[in-house]
């Protein structure tokens, strides 16, 4: 008879769980729960934001991030689901992961867009294995109540994010990379 130690017993209860929480996608509903956000998402920007609207319908691309989860108190992270979107259609779904170390505390939630203005970013960002947000993306940021919009030096960049919706409070300065990765919802 081969008994079970409490820790083998809670290292597989662990796993279990773990495993129970990865969906695989088979059968699941997480491609309707994603388009259903990323429509809100594009129909929020297109009704608070319309300067916007212009930059949407000239994008080769879009990259809906609906909901963004971010916490940290000295190292973070932030995660969410989204959906790439050509002609107004989701033709891939997309994760985004951030790990984050500094002088930080707080936790917040926040929508983001990447518009890809340009065949080529697009091409480049769906032929990444993981696609890491660099130096060229724009940032249009609503401050104020003021427009969001892309001024007239940014027009050429090949990929324009805008960040809005944040709710929740996070403070301080830190060093960090969002990486995207293509997933099966």
């Amino acid at each position: 008879m081969t008994l079970i130690s409490r820790r083998g017993l809670i290292l597989a209860g662990g796993a279990s769980l773990g495993l129970a929480a990865c969906g695989n996608g088979v059968g699941s509903n997480g491609a309707v729960k994603i388009d259903a956000r990323v429509d809100a998402t594009r129909d929020y920007m297109r009704s608070n934001f319309p300067k916007a609207s212009q930059e949407l319908s000239q994008a080769a691309g879009v990259l809906y991030m609906p909901l963004i989860t971010e916490a940290g108190f000295m190292f973070g992270g932030a995660f969410g689901r989204g959906a790439l979107r050509i002609n107004d259609v989701s033709v891939d779904y997309y994760s985004a992961a951030q790990a984050s170390w500094g002088l930080q505390i707080g936790a917040q939630q926040y929508a983001h867009v990447l518009l890809f203005m340009t065949q080529d970013a697009l091409a480049r960002f769906r032929a990444a294995e993981g696609w890491e947000a660099g130096a060229d993306v724009t940032y249009a940021l609503p401050t104020g109540g003021e427009e969001a919009g892309v001024a007239t030096t940014t027009t050429q960049a090949p990929v324009i994010a805008y960040v809005f919706g944040q709710a929740g409070l996070i403070a301080g300065a830190t060093l960090k990379g969002t990486k995207y990765t293509r997933i099966i919802p």
